[in-house]
């Protein structure tokens, strides 16, 4: 059947297609387990994740293709809505619980995203718009688990803050095409949504600092190692001066984001 290429993404770009009812993309160290894993899942009743099919002879994963919509840059309306991100945080939450199960001891994970201290579940640690499948404009499934690896589910929740709410400088975010918003309060409405208590808000500020710094340490890393999509993305977003300028925000601001949660 003839191979059709799904857009988004950064670190898999172009490499990504759907082949009938299966999606083949390529696969990395890792792959075996995240299928392991990704089968755990299903067995616990999580239906919101890839289904692995196996690795094909020329190296490539495949994978049952979820239907639905993936909100690529320049982000729709309907994808920066707040019931959107709410859904997100539903989903997130149902997954954590279902990684519960799983022991991801022993095995080898990918340490690109990872949280920096460890934790007892194995995280997504990159949901980003273009790895979210909406239906309607509700969440319903999870996709590319490259970066899986364990961690606390509050270090996770805040890689996908900083990613959807969006938790950055306005220059930044409006080259993605994200709308001017009350970001204090859309990270308050993932907090509800998800269910956190009052700990883990104040655990979920704390995270947002080491998400945000890790994140431009993985970008960084990957143009210096010359990939060659990363440093498309670096010379659009300005280079350098795009993670500083993001630092310098946060700092103005984080204030502000810490008394949203309380």
């Amino acid at each position: 059947m003839e191979e059709q290429e799904l857009a988004g993404g950064v670190a898999n770009a172009g490499s990504v297609v759907r082949v009938g009812e299966q999606v083949l993309r390529p696969s990395n160290p890792q792959s075996r387990v995240i299928h392991r894993f990704l089968r755990a899942l299903r067995e616990e009743g999580f239906e919101g994740a890839s289904l692995p099919v196996g690795i094909d002879e020329s190296g490539r994963e495949r994978l049952v293709f979820i239907e639905g919509d993936v909100a690529v840059p320049p982000y729709p309306d309907w994808a920066q809505s707040d019931a959107a991100l709410s859904s997100i945080a539903v989903l997130m939450a149902a997954f954590h619980e279902a990684s519960r199960a799983f022991d991801p001891s022993g095995l080898t994970w990918s340490a690109e995203m990872a949280d920096p201290v460890g934790g007892p579940i194995v995280c997504h640690n990159d949901v980003c718009l273009e790895n979210v499948v909406f239906r309607e404009g509700v969440a319903v499934g999870l996709v590319d688990f490259d970066f899986a690896a364990p961690g606390r589910p509050v270090y996770d929740l805040a890689a996908f803050a900083r990613m959807c709410v969006p938790i950055d400088d306005d220059v930044s975010a409006a080259r993605l095409g994200w709308h001017p918003a009350d970001r204090p309060a859309r990270l308050r409405l993932i907090a509800d949504a998800y269910g956190l208590d009052a700990p883990g808000r104040v655990q979920l500020g704390e995270a947002l600092a080491d998400s945000i710094a890790r994140g431009g340490e993985f970008v960084r890393l990957r143009v210096e190692a010359g990939d060659p999509n990363f440093l498309a993305m670096w010379n659009d977003m300005g280079g350098m001066e795009r993670f500083d300028r993001r630092r310098r925000w946060w700092a103005e601001h984080e204030d502000r984001f810490a008394n949203a949660l309380r």
